[in-house]
């Protein structure tokens, strides 16, 4: 199946500004790979989603590897998998009392930063808030980390959010605890 410049979803188009109104924020994609691991991107995406009283969006995109010749698609991970993740981030943004649209999408297996950058220009994303793993500067270049190809890709400033360091932290907290 050939890809096409349409979004794969769309998401409904609300309380939509008039150029020069309010915030520049309002409208704030969050990508979710694993809902685990977007803590501290969900927490960011909250205070600006509060702070501008703005729109929130999760999205996950599920991976395919193209069919080989004589077979369908390989996805790693089911839809019913795949449609779990951003019902578990928007679970943890019911915390912040925040609501948010999810969404699911296809992708071929290394054009993830395309479909995410597809989908924030169709719903008219102000900004991308995402996580970005822990890994030297070298392996994101050369591995090409999808981070840092939206940052290429998109229309719209997007947020890396590292997560948190469990090692520096508790080292930090040993340390204080000895003083």
């Amino acid at each position: 199946m050939s890809m096409t410049a349409e979004p794969d979803i769309a998401f409904p188009d609300t309380d939509a500004l008039a150029p020069g109104d309010g915030p520049s924020f309002r409208r704030i994609l969050v990508p979710i790979r694993l809902a685990a691991a977007a803590a501290e991107t969900l927490a960011v995406a909250a205070s600006i989603c509060s702070s501008a009283h703005g729109q929130l969006a999760l999205l996950h995109v599920r991976i395919y590897d193209p069919p080989l010749r004589g077979t369908a698609r390989f996805y790693p991970e089911t839809h019913r998998e795949a449609t779990a993740v951003p019902d578990e981030a928007l679970l943890m943004l019911w915390a912040y009392g925040l609501h948010a649209m999810t969404g699911v999408v296809q992708s071929p297996r290394g054009e993830v930063a395309a479909a995410i950058a597809r989908q924030a220009a169709a719903w008219r994303a102000d900004v991308i808030v995402m996580t970005r793993r822990p890994t030297p500067a070298i392996c994101r270049v050369l591995a090409r980390s999808v981070p840092d190809q939206v940052m290429r890709k998109a229309h719209c400033p997007v947020l890396v959010v590292p997560p948190k360091r469990k090692v520096k932290q508790k080292l930090a907290d040993d340390h204080i605890q000895h003083r």
